[in-house]
């Protein structure tokens, strides 16, 4: 019976002595990431199998060149749309997707695993999963559609103008079967979307406080459709929006807001007396923007926004920007002569010269970069 007894114990101090070094290594993975260059071992499992030359470029995406295309990266890939046509290319640089479209404004949105393509001011709209068309939605009578939205989990908030109201939102569910529609008639709305958790509808409301411009953030359930609550954003014009676990981020001209779902402020950051020439929120828990004194002009300042609203960390940048983006913990920013890719507190991480011909780029979490050119695009892949 002692036997068993000691066995027993064995048995369990064993067991917690593995558990505990268990949580002792996911403790020190998320310490020690930069060190471990964690991603550099992801990338090197994702990308083995992909020719690349010595500069760490991948094979080339051959797209139809036209001046109104547009781009995103999905599951991998590639999603190319244009005012004549929607392409969809694999990680490889397989084509799944080759449809003729006829739209004046081409947009993409992109959600976790799906994507949406529609025509801002048009009537039609195309989303796709698993490298397929999974959903289509065609206007009715005079109604366009003004913007359309993918949460991570891949709900989809749509915008229309209809007749006797000035907005009307509807939501769709991962399955694209309509959750709820919204029709608005106290204030124009110009972008929505659904929390993390597929509860709440956040609709940016544009009207008037007094003789004063007003943005206002709405909060509806999605459960009942009954307004919950609403935060005002002053009378700035709100460019972007993303709701992550944090809470729905703001951008406009002049602020970065951060607000909970209650409408309660967490965080807000103000311009001083600069000019904003681009953007991009698609950073883990940061906005960066790119600033300047000056609409035109080479000199600029790359300037990243934490999540409590304070400016986090900053770079002066001497030469012409062509492109910037953030995703996950990088940033990558484009100029004339090179690629320079950061982590979210601006210290350097990887570069590229061989840049000729790029126009823009697409940050990827992993830290990979698609390169954007005018009919070709291809994927630079840090050591």
């Amino acid at each position: 019976m002692k036997g068993r007894k000691k066995t027993g114990l064995l048995i369990r101090l064993l067991a917690f002595l593995a558990t505990a070094a268990l949580v002792m290594g996911a403790v020190a993975l998320v310490v020690y990431r930069d060190a471990l260059n964690l991603d550099a071992l992801r990338r090197y499992l994702t990308y083995r199998s992909l020719e690349k030359n010595e500069s760490g470029q991948a094979r080339e995406f051959q797209y139809n060149g036209d001046s109104s295309n547009s781009f995103a990266t999905l599951d991998g890939g590639l999603l190319v749309c244009s005012t004549t046509g929607i392409q969809l290319f694999s990680q490889s640089g397989t084509l799944y997707v080759n449809e003729t479209v006829s739209m004046e404004h081409p947009v993409i949105t992109v959600g976790g695993a799906a994507a949406a393509v529609y025509d801002a001011g048009g009537q039609k709209l195309f989303a796709y999963v698993d490298r397929e068309e999974a959903f289509s939605y065609t206007a009715e009578g005079d109604n366009v559609i003004l913007s359309a939205r993918l949460n991570e989990n891949g709900w989809l908030t749509l915008i229309t103008q209809k007749s006797g109201y000035k907005g009307s939102v509807t939501v769709y569910n991962a399955a694209f079967q309509q959750v709820l529609t919204e029709d608005i008639s106290s204030s124009f709305v110009s972008d929505a979307t659904v929390s993390p958790d597929n509860k709440t509808l956040a609709v940016v409301a544009l009207g008037q406080n007094g003789t004063d411009f007003e943005s206002k953030l709405r909060f509806y359930g999605l459960s009942d459709g009954l307004l919950k609550s609403e935060a005002s954003l002053g009378s700035d014009v709100v460019l972007d929006l993303k709701w992550d676990g944090r809470g729905i981020w703001t951008l406009g001209e002049e602020n970065v807001t951060l607000t909970d779902g209650t409408g309660q402020r967490l965080g807000r950051w103000q311009a001083d007396q600069q000019v904003l020439k681009e953007f991009s929120l698609g950073g883990d828990g940061f906005a960066v923007l790119l600033l300047g004194r000056y609409r035109s002009g080479n000199v600029g300042e790359l300037v990243v926004v934490d999540a409590s609203g304070q400016q986090s960390a900053s770079l002066s940048l001497r030469e012409e920007t062509r492109s910037i983006s953030a995703a996950g913990r990088y940033i990558s920013v484009l100029s004339a002569e090179r690629l320079d890719i950061y982590t979210s507190n601006l210290e350097p991480y990887a570069s590229l010269e061989e840049t000729a011909g790029i126009r823009r780029v697409i940050q990827r979490e992993d830290g990979s970069v698609m390169l954007i050119g005018a009919e070709s695009a291809r994927l630079f892949v840090p050591e």
